[in-house]
């Protein structure tokens, strides 16, 4: 019997990334040498002065953001499908340059070379297909690749364009939290690693009470919760007989962690420059008050309270307690803003909070207990929060591939379009075919006429959004009907017809009933790349691909650990004298040794872990070097300080 067809399921998200698979055992999270499915959506150019520049994805360009902060790419899946007006609101957050590109597109500026969002999520597809390959022992060519339920039509495609740049299939796109409902509705291992006995996880579960809106037995309507690094998704699911059936959707494409970091970075940066006349501007301290922020937030998830101290040199130290109240109280707008959502998300399905018998917490910023307390407070019950919120979408991604591959007949995915789709009619309103949270696959037809006498072409423009004029919705395309018969006004029947097929996919038809002329499109957006940009970057995936996978793999740590080592010695001769004499000796002889194993490179899995773990014992020196840069963007001389 031949083995079933491999597909892979992957989360490609904000901050982090993963990539899954369903084998005998269940929906499995593949994992690196050190235990961690997550790979950082990170990417770093480095200048190389005798070849190309050194391109480093993962923990590897996470840990130099700051020193590197111009080439160092973070939370390109905001940018992805945008334009430079939509992205005004995001600019003055990011440490490197992005620029115009055509078509209504952005791109990325490293070193005089621009690289598309879509480039850089390829490369990012890229390593996690690597890694599936290095672990499965076989080539991975297929893949499921989940988006936020809120990507439009213009940014769903141009991940689908990432994935065949990646030397990917992409055969199907699913919205994240309807993944991680297929992943809670097949009771696959949460948190602390134990499965429910039987497959589909019991409710109520205990301590939550039933309620009189609870649905009859085996039907289960469930809300997921999924608030990301970048992106925010409300989606509320009924779970009957192995089908999934989505109700309704909302959410926010510019509500994620990033945000609630940007709160703190404002907070950090409002006092600085009240009390000290700084300001954040350069690439340097962008990345390091980001870094800053980050660490505190998750330090405020399981401590009341955070402290940290920044020397801004010339004599001028801002020390800071953040409490967990005044986080709280910071960030409180972002979280009801979420709530706002899931309530329309409510009212879309017809229900109440009390007709959900869970709430599911998706995406690692629900960490945060007030985001926690918050969504039990509106839904009335505590949170479920069994499954790892990082690697839940991933797990579901791959039980849908494994559904697109046959291994799972019992199971049916029934999602929805998340906007309104439809054309633009006489005097630029928005006419709606398709509504939102109108279940896909679907089929919609209305008819239109002329109003000018003897027209004989009629050109449409289709359109999504949830505005009445069209000038508020998003452009997708363009078609002609041409060679119509001259009619009076009033005359001629068109009929127009769109139809979603079950990957998302909007194909629109027109055709004049009385002639039977027709003409019709495939919804390419106008904004984006090309076809034959596509394709040229997935000729070059495959002409880059690893002949090699452990020969590549050995280059790569020995150049990181190339790299990581000189570093090192440069923040040592930068601001090693803020460290006792013990430590600066230790770290000197870690490098020696460090680079000893490089050279021997006998074991590739002995060298990344003793490369991981060198990074672990540096961060103290790395700290010190986010108050070098903050030293640096003031202006001040004198000698180095500490961060504490």
């Amino acid at each position: 019997m031949a083995a079933p067809e491999l597909i892979v399921g992957i989360d490609l998200g904000t901050t982090f990334s993963l990539i899954a698979y369903v084998d005998e055992g269940g929906p499995q999270v593949i994992r690196d040498e050190n235990g961690d499915g997550r790979v950082p959506s990170v990417l770093a150019v480095t200048p190389q002065p005798d070849g190309p520049p050194r391109v480093t994805i993962g923990w590897e360009a996470r840990r130099h953001a700051v020193e590197n902060a111009r080439s160092t790419v973070y939370s390109v899946k905001r940018l992805i499908g945008k334009s430079l007006a939509d992205l005004q609101a995001e600019l003055p957050f990011l440490s490197y340059a992005v620029t115009a590109g055509p078509r209504d597109t952005v791109q990325v500026e490293i070193g005089g070379r621009r690289y598309t969002p879509e480039e850089i999520s390829a490369c990012i597809l890229r390593e996690l297909r690597d890694r599936a390959e290095r672990h499965l022992g076989r080539a991975v060519r297929k893949a499921v690749i989940t988006v936020p339920a809120y990507f439009d039509d213009a940014q769903r495609q141009a991940t689908r364009d990432a994935g065949q740049a990646a030397g990917l299939e992409v055969v199907r796109i699913v919205n994240e939290p309807t993944a991680a409902a297929l992943a809670y509705g097949l009771g696959v291992r949460g948190a602390s690693g134990a499965t429910p006995a039987a497959g589909v996880i019991p409710l109520p579960l205990p301590g939550c009470g039933t309620r009189a809106g609870d649905a009859a037995p085996g039907s289960q309507t469930v809300a997921v919760y999924d608030l990301g690094g970048g992106t925010f998704d409300i989606s509320v699911l009924r779970i009957e007989a192995g089908v999934f059936q989505v109700l309704s959707t909302a959410g926010d494409t510019r509500l994620g962690g990033d945000d609630f970091d940007r709160a703190l970075i404002g907070l950090v940066g409002d006092e600085i420059g009240r009390a000290h006349g700084l300001s954040i501007s350069s690439p340097a301290t962008k990345q390091a008050l980001r870094t800053l922020a980050e660490r505190v937030k998750i330090r405020l998830s399981e401590h009341a309270a955070a402290e940290f101290e920044l020397d801004l040199g010339r004599d001028r130290v801002y020390r800071r307690t953040v409490t967990r109240a005044e986080f709280e109280q910071l960030t409180a707008p972002l979280v009801e803003r979420t709530l706002a959502l899931c309530a329309q998300a409510l009212k879309d399905a017809g229900l109440t909070p009390a007709d959900v018998q869970q709430a599911i917490l998706v995406g690692g910023s629900t960490r945060i207990p007030y985001v926690r307390q918050r969504v039990a407070e509106f839904f009335g019950r505590p949170a479920y929060t069994a499954l790892n919120p990082d690697e839940v979408v991933a797990l579901g991604a791959a039980i849908q591939a494994s559904i697109l591959a046959g291994q799972r007949p019992d199971m049916l995915l029934l999602d929805v379009t998340p906007l309104s789709l439809g054309i633009e009619t006489l005097g630029g309103a928005m006419g709606k075919l398709i509504l939102r949270n109108t279940t896909i696959p679907c089929r919609a037809t209305e008819m239109f006429t002329t109003f000018v006498d003897g027209q004989t072409a009629i050109q449409f423009t289709v359109l999504q959004g949830e505005r009445e004029l069209a000038a508020d919705c998003r452009r997708l395309g363009q078609f002609e009907l041409r060679d119509l018969p001259p009619m009076p006004a009033g005359l001629p029947k068109v009929e127009v017809e769109f139809l979603i097929d079950a990957n998302g996919i909007l194909n629109v038809t027109a055709r004049e009933l009385r002639s039977g002329r027709q003409a019709g499109i495939q919804i390419v957006p106008n904004r984006g790349l090309t076809r034959a940009e596509v394709e040229r970057m997935t000729r070059e995936s495959l002409v880059q691909a690893r002949a090699d996978i452990d020969a590549h793999r050995r280059i790569d740590l020995r150049n990181q650990v190339a790299f990581d080592t000189h570093k090192t010695e440069q923040m040592l001769a930068k601001v090693g004298d803020r460290l006792p004499p013990a430590e600066r000796e230790r770290i000197v002889a870690d490098i020696a040794a460090l680079r000893r194993l490089a050279d021997e490179a006998a074991d590739l899995d002995a060298l990344h872990q003793a490369l991981t773990a060198f990074g672990h014992r540096t961060l103290r020196l790395a700290e010190l070097g986010i108050s070098a840069a903050l030293r640096e963007e003031s202006g001040a001389g004198g000698p180095p300080g500490g961060a504490g």
